[in-house]
């Protein structure tokens, strides 16, 4: 009778650890926000909380995870926020699986996030590895932590962004077509582009980062006069040519950041428009800056962000400029790959994350099966039930769920649903 006993609390104890956790999940409120029920990170925000919600800030970004600037709290049986999801994993490690725990430790490697851009973010990079280490022992009021952040954006509307340097014959062409670059870095500078081979990577990297720097460099007088001298032109022209999308977007930018300097080095900038359903993933080190719509975006969990331009915030434009890669050419848009009916996989070039999209139609059912790692749960639209072989919950829209590593998921929905699965990447958890 006692070894059964103990058996049977051994598996109930397993069982337990295999069970979904529901997640109560940190917002913030940036100025770049969309405003209360325009914004999605509001109307989830609104469904998994029971706080107050004012629908007169911004809410910008929802986060999902244990990064300590935003935490998710596990929500206890009387629905009330319960321990931070961090402090439940360090007492369950198992939940995380073995290949997830010996590289990572007692931590989730990813960072999930919702999105809702009213209007540009700043432009920034996020630093590679050693960077960030050298960073946060400097600074650590400014850098957080001592990650990377290489990231992904899936688009869940129309989603805009500027991200990574143009390539070298399209960059000519704006040389030639902006004076006002001319007039701010000079004419020898600006010239030695065009007697590089685009075979030459080195030196059209190196020239590139010499012309960038001085541009990003001018002083807050020169910066005045030339975006004026900009902005005047493109009017005058407007009325004689239609503009081309890049340069409507930089009298946009004006409008909203004027005498910025980010408002001239957009046009180094590749101008991308992602279709819901198109992700984007970003290494270390790569310029970008997010402009407007709603995407879910995942991550290492960093919160480490060297800004350059368009925003308010302290700027870092030497430590920026230093540290680009200066790679050009247009990102590549990732389509998903389909994994089994309804469920649509985004699995970019990092370890630690990967995306699956589940659209599940009315009264249909899925499996995702199980990984030897843990992922996040994020409902986004509709109803239905899920189910393991240790619990079975009720889901609706807002509902964000921990679902520990080794856990099959059967999914059937009883409306239209849509929700997407954040976890480690499939290639790090099955590699040799």
């Amino acid at each position: 009778m006692e070894i059964a006993t103990v058996v049977k609390a051994n598996g109930g104890c397993e069982a337990d650890r295999r069970r979904l956790r529901r997640l109560r999940c940190s917002v913030k409120d940036y100025d770049w926000g969309k405003i209360g029920s325009d914004s999605l990170v509001y109307r989830v925000y609104a469904a998994n909380s029971d706080d107050q919600i004012d629908s007169t800030r911004p809410y910008a970004e929802l986060w999902m995870g244990t990064h300590e600037s935003g935490p998710s709290y596990l929500e206890d049986a009387d629905g009330s926020n319960g321990v931070t999801l961090r402090s439940w994993i360090t007492e369950n490690p198992k939940s995380l699986g073995n290949r997830v725990l010996e590289k990572w430790g007692c931590d989730l490697p990813f960072l999930f996030k919702v999105l809702s851009v009213a209007r540009p973010l700043s432009i920034q990079a996020h630093p590679d590895k050693k960077l960030a280490k050298k960073m946060h022992k400097a600074h650590p009021n400014l850098y957080k932590d001592d990650n990377h952040k290489p990231e992904m954006a899936l688009a869940y509307t129309q989603f805009e962004a500027l991200c990574g340097f143009i390539p070298l014959q399209e960059l000519k062409s704006v040389i030639r077509a902006i004076p006002e670059i001319e007039q701010l870095v000079g004419s020898e500078e600006a010239n030695q582009l065009f007697c590089i081979s685009e075979h030459d990577e080195e030196k059209v990297r190196s020239a590139v980062r010499t012309i960038f720097t001085l541009l990003m460099s001018a002083g807050p007088d020169t910066t005045k006069e030339i975006v004026f001298k900009l902005k005047r032109r493109l009017h005058m022209e407007s009325q004689e040519r239609h503009l081309t999308d890049k340069e409507r977007l930089v009298l946009k930018l004006e409008k909203q950041y004027p005498d910025d300097i980010g408002v001239i080095s957009a046009f180094f900038f590749n101008y991308v428009k992602l279709n819901p359903g198109e992700a984007l993933y970003l290494g270390a080190n790569e310029p970008h800056a997010y402009l407007f719509g709603e995407c879910i975006e995942v991550m290492a969990t960093s919160d480490n962000v060297v800004r350059a331009g368009l925003t308010s915030k302290p700027l870092d434009i030497q430590t920026l400029c230093s540290m680009l890669s200066y790679k050009l050419g247009f990102p590549e848009i990732l389509k998903g790959s389909r994994i089994r009916p309804y469920i649509t996989r985004y699995l970019p070039p990092f370890e630690e994350f990967e995306v699956d999209l589940c659209d599940l139609p009315s009264e249909a059912s899925t499996v995702f099966p199980s990984v030897p790692g843990p992922s996040l749960l994020l409902v986004l639209q509709g109803e239905g039930r899920m189910s393991t072989d240790a619990s079975a919950d009720e889901i609706s829209m807002g509902d964000v769920l921990f679902v520990p590593a080794d856990t099959e998921i059967q999914l059937k929905s009883s409306s239209d649903l849509k929700l997407y699965r954040a976890g480690v990447n499939s290639r790090f958890l099955y590699s040799l």
